[in-house]
């Protein structure tokens, strides 16, 4: 038993860099400079309770967002129209990322086609900021849920 958790951990932790690396074009160290500006408004806490990264609560938890439906964080308030870009089907992956932390604003009402206000009013100095701080949450996230190929064929 000792060896196959052995096992799955090493798999697990060689595993990790290289999704990271599928799901993120960024420098993932650089991000985790990067972050340091973001963990004012958020934390990265784990679904055991463990904090990867300690900051603040006027942001969601970070933890998990990648491939997460906008808007939809349990312990989170969000504005309208993250949740309406959520419900129009906005998911978190680096594209959308990188674009919302430039321009929440913008971003929200090209994605929603309202006027309003984003709640986040940080704004990430570059793209290549944008790119890291992406790859960061990448390397310290879950992986994203597949869908199951088997369920995919059926489907199809």
């Amino acid at each position: 038993m000792f060896y196959k958790m052995t096992t799955l951990l090493a798999a697990t932790a060689l595993a990790a860099p290289a999704m990271a690396q599928d799901l993120a074009s960024g420098d993932a160290d650089e991000g985790e400079r990067v972050f340091n500006q973001c963990k004012s408004c958020h934390m990265i806490v784990d679904d055991e309770g463990e904090n990867i990264v300690r900051g603040g609560r006027v942001g969601p938890n970070l933890y998990g967002v990648v491939g997460r439906t906008a808007g939809t964080y349990e312990d989170y308030r969000y504005s309208d129209m993250m949740v309406s870009a959520g419900e129009g089907g906005l998911a978190w992956d680096e594209e959308s990322f990188v674009a919302y932390v430039q321009d929440p604003n913008g971003f929200l009402q090209e994605q929603t086609g309202e006027s309003g206000r984003a709640k986040m009013t940080f704004r990430a100095r570059s793209e290549d900021d944008a790119l890291n701080a992406w790859a960061y949450l990448v390397s310290v996230s879950p992986a994203p849920e597949m869908p199951d190929e088997d369920m995919a064929d059926e489907e199809s």
